[in-house]
């Protein structure tokens, strides 16, 4: 791997882990899912016409339309509305917790219905992996964390995985900007039926921290990350770039405790640690051996 892809996964992994800050300053004073489609339809305008300014168009091959309407269906409007929703409930320390179990289960599920097999560093990982996030969710449950919180976050991540996987060999054709910003208005539009359907609550409480943080949740999250992550997948592919996901439990927790002075207790840092650790050991075990 070399600098260029190491310096793009880094900077990934701090876009992404950002992203539940950013959001649970956006939930306190703004409905989860109008705003979530308002980020979305903007990220999508800017992210066309940054492709159409780079010579791209929407001809898509079969395999990459499949992977935007998967995509912005399954992260943009099932894990993030989920998530969004959940953080007016739970701390977004927890939510990257959990989110970050995404890789493990990604592997699970390229075990279980995808047939591959899985190096016993691999199921090591994925045994430690679990074992962290439950020794977390167990101290919280007992703290008295809500728990539909934690059942919108267990859905979303799903969600989540099932994109990651389908994603795989989409970004190889061109076009790459065109289809980040195209699953952004898939994302748009389903979070908009649905907030209309529930009948959402639209009260806003406008203010600079909240101006601040959607800006910020449109451009570095929303555009620039999902940019990095095609980009990084189309240079070293799947499996390494998700290498990177084990800095996300810490990262979501330090960034979570810096700008929102959320507290961890000792078994939160245990959990973090025996997750990450995880995470890297089920992603290391499937580097082809030289």
């Amino acid at each position: 791997m070399d600098i260029r892809s190491i310096m793009m996964g880094l900077v990934f992994a701090f876009a992404w882990s950002s992203a539940f800050t950013s959001a649970r300053i956006i939930v306190a004073d703004a409905p989860p899912l109008a705003s979530l489609s308002l980020r979305f339809f903007i990220s999508g305008l800017l992210g066309v016409a940054i492709a159409w300014a780079m010579g791209q168009t929407w001809r898509l091959t079969r395999a990459q339309w499949k992977a935007t309407f998967v995509f912005g269906l399954c992260q943009n409007a099932l894990y993030l509305g989920l998530f969004f929703m959940a953080m007016q409930r739970i701390d977004a320390s927890l939510a990257s917790i959990i989110a970050s179990t995404m890789p493990l289960l990604v592997a699970f599920a390229s075990w279980a219905f995808l047939s591959e097999r899985l190096p016993k560093q691999a199921v090591g990982g994925l045994i430690a992996g679990f074992f962290g996030a439950a020794l977390i969710l167990g101290t919280r449950i007992g703290g008295g964390v809500d728990m539909v919180g934690i059942m919108f976050c267990a859905v979303g991540v799903v969600g989540l995985a099932a994109a990651t996987l389908a994603l795989r060999g989409a970004s190889s054709g061109g076009n790459v900007m065109m289809m980040v910003g195209l699953q952004m208005f898939v994302g748009a539009g389903a979070l908009a039926i649905v907030s209309v359907v529930i009948n959402e609550d639209m009260a806003i409480n406008y203010s600079p921290k909240l101006i601040a943080a959607f800006t910020y949740t449109v451009l570095v999250p929303g555009l620039m990350a999902t940019f990095i992550w095609f980009k990084l997948v189309e240079r070293i592919g799947t499996t390494r770039a998700a290498t990177f996901h084990f800095l996300n439990p810490f990262l979501g927790v330090a960034i979570a405790a810096v700008l929102l002075g959320e507290k961890l207790g000792v078994w939160d840092v245990v959990g973090v640690a025996i997750i990450s650790v995880g995470i890297l050991a089920v992603q290391l075990s499937k580097k082809p051996k030289p």
